[in-house]
């Protein structure tokens, strides 16, 4: 397994960006939340999150993201495991999402996006305070952050969007396992615009 610290210096040195690093710290926060509910390891789950558009900045379009990203992870000595999934959650990348971990990435990368924007409308700007139900009242509302497919949501493994939301809520600002809980705009794309993870079991 890749210590945290050394995944870290791998983000960093390819992300400069501190929305991006944002966003990799909020969907590690959230895979290590999802890795614990499924009796998974926390940690393996995390660096995935970490990583998963580690090389975004360098290589920002598609095919080139993420799978020049996973020569070199291959190349850093990251677990096959860990690679695959940040290969696989890009649809074009015609990887299969075959493993728990590959679909909780998909889906835990739209819903750090998808709860970034909420935060973001809400006021202050904060995080702190959100809860569930308003995520889920947003993601109906099809005018609201109109990047985020909602068909992406149900390709994820059924779980809760109070995961992810009460992991942001809770993570401290100098933490960097964690997002800050007060927000500034991330910018989106549409090749990768951070995937969304619904409470399917209700």
């Amino acid at each position: 397994m890749i210590p945290r610290e050394r995944a870290w210096s791998i983000l960093t040195e390819f992300t400069k960006s501190d929305s991006l690093r944002k966003h990799a710290r909020a969907v590690e926060a959230s895979m290590r939340a999802y890795a614990a509910k499924h009796g998974e390891d926390p940690d393996t789950w995390g660096v995935a999150g970490m990583l998963h558009d580690f090389d975004y900045e360098v290589h920002p379009r598609a095919p080139h993201h993420p799978m020049k990203g996973g020569e070199i992870l291959l190349v850093r000595g990251v677990p096959l495991q860990i690679v695959y999934a940040v290969l696989a959650h890009a649809d074009y990348s015609g990887m299969p999402r075959v493993s728990l971990l590959d679909r909780a990435l998909y889906a835990c990368d739209e819903l750090s996006g998808f709860v970034h924007a909420v935060a973001l409308v809400r006021p202050g700007r904060v995080i702190t305070g959100l809860e569930p139900p308003s995520v889920r009242k947003k993601l109906k509302d099809k005018a609201f952050a109109r990047t985020v497919n909602r068909d992406d949501v149900y390709r994820g493994p059924p779980s809760s969007v109070s995961i992810s939301t009460s992991t942001s809520r809770s993570s401290s600002p100098r933490s960097p396992t964690s997002p800050p809980r007060s927000v500034s705009p991330v910018r989106d794309s549409p090749t990768r615009p951070g995937r969304v993870l619904l409470d399917h079991a209700r």
